[in-house]
């Protein structure tokens, strides 16, 4: 049986996945899950790099106690955050977290320097105020040494690649997400570093998934208890979750559904518009080069933090505090409270910067329907009914937005990931659209990251093959308007 591991980290917890084929059937298996949390370093949020790491180790320790020895293995995770290495290979900086503030205020420092319509037109990247190119400059402003001490930029599951291998390798689809790649070229933008005082030379030649990192060092081996060939998948996650888009059609809009909602489509060429710019849609770069089409979206971080703050646990400061609460609620009672309180009409715009890291989420909802003159939410049924049409709806309007942009007209709304299993919001999802939702699989990141390797190990020919497997190895749930 060959075995191969997806390392799949999201922001709030990681999981390794072996899987194998089977009857040409693609199976999956945990072996191991984890939590992904952050902590305060020199005054920002940071992830926990040594605890991640831990974790890995832990991760491939587990698979060798199962007796499943894995032939490949690749890492994603999410995109944007990154380290600079220096001469040694060793840290010069800080894993801040995209949701720190220090980034406040760079879209304009930027623009002073390059105008972001040249900087969409040169990239395709939409503006976030957390992307990349505004965390080189915020860390550049506040600590120009590191940038001068830095030999090597790597996105983290690069590092993690690196610590594995001794390799240091820079893979394609995360690197579009920093706004730094070109993207016609698909390399590094001389013109964008250049204008905004990034060194060239720490940025390293591209490399697409499916290609090989290395095998582990000697230390790692005898951590594992096994030897093992690090391969790179689309190691950002949003990549690897549209490799496991199980699409009916050209027209099928992909919905990655987790902690962000990224709702697009695949293309051959990039769309970088004055109307696309203006739209916010971002072409992300995509396995064998395709382009991932798409709008990012405030996803289930709105419930996520919600039910958080109601059982009792808030981050302030990135420190994690735990008060008393009257009970502790679980996704299914909060659904349950909004079909409840389906007739509560008020509405938030999901993507409001108030939204991205407020210290209290219900406290942001009622106050985004106060100040917008609209019914204030009283119960948790109302809160909870109010963020999911709002997701729902704002889904939709990204839907028509698509529709104009590329003059298609779209047939239905595919979803994959965690946010694949909430059957309230996929019902709201195919009302707001009018179109029908297919939803799965749900492990739709480790997937497609394990698809990859399949791929390069010969068990599929190609993408097509792998994407009409995944229909055959897993339940798809329809849910009509």
């Amino acid at each position: 049986m060959a075995y191969h591991l997806a390392v799949d980290i999201g922001a709030s917890s990681g999981r390794h996945i072996l899987g194998h084929i089977e009857d040409g059937r693609m199976v999956l298996e945990e072996v191991y899950r984890f939590d992904n949390t952050q902590c305060r370093r020199n005054g920002h949020d940071c992830w926990d790099i040594e605890a991640l790491w831990r974790h890995i180790l832990a991760g491939l320790r587990a698979c060798k106690e199962a007796g499943k020895i894995p032939q490949t293995m690749g890492i994603d995770t999410w995109a944007v955050d990154f380290l600079l290495l220096d001469e040694r290979g060793e840290p010069v900086c800080d894993a801040v977290a995209y949701r720190d503030k220090r980034t406040q205020g760079m879209d304009a420092a930027a623009e002073k320097r390059l105008p972001f319509a040249e900087l969409y037109a040169r990239t395709g990247i939409q503006k976030q105020p957390f992307n990349t190119v505004y965390q080189l400059l915020a860390l550049r402003e506040e600590h120009p040494e590191q940038l001068v001490a830095a030999r090597h930029f790597v996105m983290l599951p690069e590092y993690f690649n690196y610590l594995l291998t001794g390799c240091i390798r820079n893979e394609y689809t995360n690197a579009t997400s920093t706004a730094l790649v070109n993207a016609q070229t698909k390399d590094w933008d001389g013109t964008v570093l250049a204008a905004l005082g990034l060194p060239r030379e720490i940025f390293g030649a591209l490399h697409l998934p499916g290609e090989r990192v290395g095998g582990f060092t000697e230390k790692v081996r005898d951590a594992a208890g096994f030897d093992c060939t690090v391969l790179l998948p689309a190691t950002h996650d949003t990549g690897s979750a549209f490799l496991a888009v199980p699409a009916r059609d050209e027209n099928a809009v992909y919905l990655s559904s987790g902690t962000w909602s990224l709702l697009g489509v695949e293309n051959r060429e990039p769309i970088t518009s004055e109307a696309s710019m203006h739209a916010n849609f971002t072409n992300e770069g995509g396995y064998a080069y395709r382009y991932r089409y798409l709008k990012n979206i405030m996803g289930l971080w709105m419930i996520q933090s919600i039910r958080r703050e109601l059982n009792g646990v808030s981050y302030v400061a990135g420190k994690e505090t735990r008060a008393a609460a009257e009970k502790q609620w679980s996704f299914a009672e909060l659904e349950a409270e909004a079909r409840k309180s389906a007739g509560f009409a008020s509405r938030v715009r999901v993507d409001d910067p108030d939204f991205l890291a407020p210290d209290s989420m219900l406290e942001a909802v009622k106050a985004f329907c106060a100040r917008t003159g609209q019914a204030v939410p009283q119960t948790v049924g109302e809160v909870m009914q109010c963020v999911y049409a709002s997701l729902a709806d704002g889904y939709a309007a990204a839907v028509r937005e698509l529709s104009g942009l590329t003059g298609k007209t779209y047939t239905s709304v595919n979803i994959v990931g965690g946010g694949s299993k909430d059957g309230y919001l996929n019902e709201l999802t195919a009302r707001s659209t009018g179109l029908p939702v297919f939803a799965g699989p749900t492990e739709g990141t480790a997937l497609g990251n394990l698809i990859a390797q399949w791929i390069a190990a010969g068990e599929f020919d190609g993408l097509p093959s792998a994407r009409a497997a995944i229909k055959n190895s897993f339940t798809i749930k329809e849910v009509t308007p």
